[in-house]
């Protein structure tokens, strides 16, 4: 079961998580920041292969957790973009631009791994 969101412990080995309760940038968990679980405030990709939870268990999650979450990952963006002295409307900017060449840009990344 979930009970409230949090970032959870970083791990000094950045070893892989899968499920669980503990750790930031896990997956398949519940609470922590991570991919792949439930009830987490915000995704947090630590490099690992995604073990994804069901949508159905995602679906249970209590609605105040997934408020909780919510003021949690907004209050977590705030500051992030205060540590990088960007506005909310810089903020929503640069996503409107960022958005329209997405596609092109993971294109031309695959294209230069590729090279590499």
């Amino acid at each position: 079961d979930v009970s409230s969101p949090k970032h959870g412990k970083v791990d000094p080995a950045n070893m892989p998580h899968v499920g669980g309760n503990m750790w930031a940038g896990g997956t398949g968990g519940r609470d922590t920041a991570g991919l792949g679980g439930k009830g987490g405030p915000y995704r947090l990709d630590a490099g690992h292969r995604v073990y994804q939870v069901s949508q159905a268990e995602k679906d249970a999650v209590p609605e105040e957790v997934k408020r909780a979450a919510r003021e949690m990952a907004e209050k977590a963006f705030k500051q992030r973009l205060k540590e990088i002295q960007m506005s909310e409307y810089d903020a929503a900017t640069y996503e409107r631009f960022s958005g329209a060449v997405r596609r092109q840009v993971q294109s031309l990344r695959i294209i230069l791994d590729n090279l590499q």
